[in-house]
């Protein structure tokens, strides 16, 4: 089976979709650093995946200008550009994380739109809560 994880990096705990294409599975999470390397791992060698491809969003790779005053004062903006920084140092370390465990992986630029609760329950049928990592984990791999 093709079994594509999609990540959304943060510096507490990362939003995490497990999504297997020939069922059409989808399985969301909240995952801290390392309880995401113990996820990486034993999804590689799980023994019924063929294919395994991680899907990362890479926001570093997005352009950014944190040194304009965008959202009020410089204060506010500076401590926004300290969370993204780390958000983004995160999803580096994630990608190495896959370099370290052999497994493929592919970055992608986040989108600006956002998809709410509503929408997202319409498109996957998921009943139940979902945040906002999760339904951003999500939209990198539902569908591939």
């Amino acid at each position: 089976m093709d079994v594509f994880i999609g990540i959304d990096p943060d510096v507490d705990k990362n939003g995490v979709a497990y999504y297997v294409r020939q069922t059409k599975t989808l399985e969301l999470a909240n995952l801290t650093f390392f309880q995401l390397f113990d996820y990486l791992k034993f999804a590689k060698e799980n023994k019924d995946t063929n294919t395994l491809t991680i899907v990362i969003e890479a926001g570093w790779l997005n352009k950014s200008n944190w040194h304009k005053v965008q959202y009020g004062t410089s204060s506010i903006n500076a401590q926004i550009g300290q969370r993204t920084g780390a958000n983004h140092e995160v999803g580096r370390k994630i990608t190495e994380m896959c370099v370290y465990l052999g497994i493929d992986y592919k970055l992608v630029k986040p989108t600006k739109t956002k998809t709410t609760q509503d929408v997202f329950k319409k498109l996957t049928n998921i009943v139940g809560r979902t945040n906002q990592e999760q339904r951003d984990a999500a939209m990198l791999v539902f569908g591939l």
